[in-house]
């Protein structure tokens, strides 16, 4: 998955936003909450986000997929290389991480944000 399609999929979440953050570096928000995190446009193409308990433990067996720096202890992954999963498996996590932090909203700004 390309970083343009990762951003893509990542703003069509309801309620997302993107913010960069650390120089150039693309994060995605719901409701003011960091949800998933794209390198910028120099150097290594490499994505974070956060993901639960169980999925934290099988990502970092994967080859290409680390513990995120600084974020671990909260169950943030990084993965070195946007190969390490496949499009419709990154989706699908982008997905998870969106829905962990929507679903700690409050019900109102949950009802405003669309989610």
């Amino acid at each position: 998955m390309t970083p343009a399609a990762i951003e893509k999929y990542a703003l069509s979440l309801p309620g997302a936003e993107l913010s960069i953050k650390w120089g150039d570096h693309r994060t995605f928000v719901v409701g003011g909450k960091m949800f998933a995190m794209l390198s910028g446009p120099e150097g290594p193409k490499e994505l974070s986000f956060k993901c639960s308990d169980l999925a934290f433990e099988m990502l970092i067996q994967e080859d290409g997929i680390m513990p995120a720096p600084y974020m671990q202890r909260m169950k943030w992954v990084r993965l070195e290389i946007l190969q390490a999963l496949s499009d419709a498996e990154i989706r699908a996590r982008l997905k998870e991480a969106h829905a962990l932090f929507a679903a700690k909203l409050p019900k109102k700004v949950r009802a405003d944000l669309g989610v």
